[in-house]
């Protein structure tokens, strides 16, 4: 039972830590902690399937998780449209610079 506690705690930091993450829009932490949610959920899932732990204390904490992780990927979806846009836009620039080039270039003098 001690154990399970310290799974349900595990658990719980790293919800924590993946909610600054999201707050700080840290995409760099954020996909660190996604590869941990798997080993902190699989102990409860283990204990829970055993009878050790009541379901729904796992059910509300895996709901949290899923919410977190769901804001997670929009934001990162987001943040990527936004670099696209951005990259698009200085694309276009370069490329009004060049053919500003090309034709001061070609002017008589």
């Amino acid at each position: 039972m001690a154990d399970n506690q310290a799974h349900l705690t595990h658990l719980d930091q790293l919800m924590a830590r993946f909610g600054r993450a999201l707050a700080d829009q840290d995409w760099d932490a954020l996909a660190s902690l996604n590869g941990e949610v798997r080993p902190a959920v699989e102990p409860l899932m283990r204990a829970m399937e055993s009878g050790e732990l009541d379901a729904s204390e796992v059910r509300t904490r895996l709901e949290e998780l899923q919410q977190l992780v769901d804001a997670a990927s929009q934001g990162a979806n987001r943040a990527r449209q936004e670099a696209q846009s951005a990259l698009k836009g200085v694309n276009q620039n370069r490329n009004a610079a060049k053919a500003y080039q090309n034709i001061s270039s070609n002017r008589p003098k």
